[in-house]
């Protein structure tokens, strides 16, 4: 699975793909210069059971990370991926 990011001035989006075909698709918002709002998390039902949201909200964890940047996970399964595991949390 590839997990992409597209970043625009003031939004952006991980997009998963496997074989061409979307798998999933985790959008945000910048909130300043140094922190982000993951805003939604959406897989694709073929890849249901799969983890592509954890994927993607890990990517996203890794980008913030390599980068120096802060999450605020505003979305419902972001918020539950970032209750559950602790070792994420330096990202908040």
């Amino acid at each position: 699975m590839n997990i992409d990011l597209f970043d625009r001035k003031t939004k952006g989006f991980f997009k998963a793909t496997e074989d061409s075909k979307e798998a999933g698709r985790m959008t945000y918002s910048w909130a300043g210069k140094d922190k982000f709002i993951i805003d939604h998390t959406e897989v694709n039902p073929d890849f249901k059971g799969r983890n592509v949201g954890l994927q993607l909200v890990m990517a996203a964890v890794s980008f913030a990370r390599d980068n120096n940047l802060k999450i605020i996970p505003l979305c419902p399964f972001a918020k539950s991926v970032f209750s559950k595991k602790a070792e994420i949390g330096d990202v908040l």
